[in-house]
């Protein structure tokens, strides 16, 4: 399966091909540790048997005669023949091989017998598997003419067949005990993923049964842990749309609030004009038209301004403050000298580097030399200055020292189409807002106080380091 079909495949068919593959591998092991266990219980139980036989063919073994005589208790061997229920053979030989009862060719032991320690071992005899018990002593007396000590062997072998009877016996019940664990468990485990995923289906469901309008956060309270990031994700998706939506919604109230009138009052000049014979009131007429024109297209270029400034995330790029306030000196210097407005710039000697949307700082800025170029008047003094903070934040300011506002309006400067009472200048109300709305686009704040010495309007954007 390709990694995209991984992708699409579903959590719990995911899930459960993840973790099956585990539980048959446990399985597996649990058999294979079945097996031994069965193996080694069974090999307990008959060696015990076994070694009870050798025992008793031990306590037969005389040498008083000075050979080596064995009473079989054939009683013995006969009654574990038929537990065995299968063939029985014995053989008990000196260690050195000179003398040996019974069938001689038993396979020897495997390793070397310690005295009074039994061994056992499986292995091969007339083609048939058997279990051989192997036992060492010392004879005494000896044999007669043997100096030093002497062992006797004692070996007891069994066929194989109900020992291996009794393990698969043994791993059968283990294997029905397992596959039917596994059966449970599978069981389970499909039961707790459709549990654990009934959150997600709840809020598939919560998701679906929305109202296309309806843009309020989700309840994330009883999300699981897991979950919760993804209705957060959904939350900060809803409320960038619903930032766009009231954005664009702003912007048609802006559009009809403030155009309604200038566009009526045109049509009205217009059927004026149209209807006046004398040419120079015609004229007079037009002139007014054509300064009614341009109000309204400033009017409609900052209402799209502070539509970008509102929608649009800023475009963060560096760029030098300094080298921007310049390029505005440059352009508002003709419009300044125009309206006798002495216009400064205050800058630092070096480069000032700032992150952020050099076009709608622009923007932002031109807005306030034009309301300050705009209201102060011939003979005011408008001064833009850029200084770096200590913690290495850049402040931007505008200060003028023109009629400037009453105390008490400027609380609510920066507010759409907010015009103080003693203003006699045509104008929309939208300059500040948008200089406010840049501001906190960027991460900043726009601060408005009088400017020196009480005198004027003072504008501080202070934008956050880099």
């Amino acid at each position: 399966m390709t990694a995209g079909a991984w992708a699409r495949a579903s959590i719990r068919r995911f899930l459960l091909v993840l973790l099956l593959p585990g539980l048959v591998a446990v399985t597996a092991s649990e058999l294979w540790l079945s097996w031994r266990t069965a193996t080694d219980a069974a090999d307990a139980a008959y060696d015990r048997s076994l070694l009870g036989a050798v025992k008793s063919i031990d306590s037969s073994i005389s040498t008083a005669s000075g050979g080596l005589g064995v009473e079989l208790p054939y009683r013995m061997l006969e009654f574990f023949e038929l537990t065995a229920q299968g063939q029985v053979f014995y053989r008990v030989a000196t260690e050195d091989g000179l003398v040996e009862i019974g069938s001689t060719d038993l396979p020897a032991p495997k390793r070397k017998l310690v005295t009074g320690v039994p061994q056992f071992h499986e292995a091969e005899y007339f083609g048939q598997a058997v279990r051989v018990g192997s036992y060492a002593r010392e004879l005494s007396p000896p044999l007669a003419g043997q100096s030093g000590t002497q062992r006797v062997v004692i070996q007891v072998a069994e066929t194989m067949e109900v020992r291996n009877e009794f393990r698969r016996a043994l791993v059968l019940q283990s294997l029905a005990r397992d596959v039917l664990l596994m059966l449970a468990a599978t069981g389970s485990l499909a039961l707790a993923i459709t549990w654990a995923m009934r959150p997600l289906d709840r809020l598939r469901e919560e998701v679906a049964a929305r109202d296309p309008q309806d843009l309020t956060p989700m309840n994330d309270a009883g999300a699981p842990a897991e979950v919760q990031p993804l209705v957060q994700a959904i939350n900060h998706h809803v409320a960038r749309h619903r930032e766009q939506t009231e954005a664009r919604r702003r912007f048609i109230d802006d559009a009809s609030h403030q155009l309604r009138t200038p566009l009526t009052t045109l049509a009205t000049q217009v059927s004026y004009a149209q209807r006046e014979t004398d040419p120079g009131a015609v004229r007079e007429t037009l002139d007014t038209i054509r300064e009614q024109l341009d109000e309204t297209i400033r009017q409609t270029n900052q209402m799209l301004s502070l539509a970008r400034a509102d929608s649009a995330p800023p475009q963060h790029q560096e760029f030098d403050a300094v080298d921007l306030a310049e390029s505005l000196m440059r352009k508002w210097w003709r419009t300044a000298r125009e309206h006798g407005v002495d216009l400064g710039l205050d800058v630092p000697g070096q480069p000032l580097p700032v992150r952020g949307d050099a076009g709608l700082l622009a923007e932002a800025l031109s807005n306030l030399l034009h309301n300050a170029i705009r209201h102060g008047g011939a003979g005011c003094h408008v001064t833009l200055m850029v200084r770096a903070e200590p913690d290495a934040s850049v402040v931007i300011s505008v200060t003028d020292d023109g009629p400037g506002l009453p105390a008490d309006e400027l609380p609510r400067a920066g507010e759409r189409f907010f015009r103080g009472r003693s203003n006699a200048v045509p104008g929309s109300g939208l300059g500040l807002a948008i200089v406010r709305t840049v501001a906190e686009r960027h991460g900043g704040q726009m601060r408005v106080s009088a400017g020196v010495a009480g005198r004027g309007l003072a504008v501080v954007l202070h934008l956050p380091a880099r």
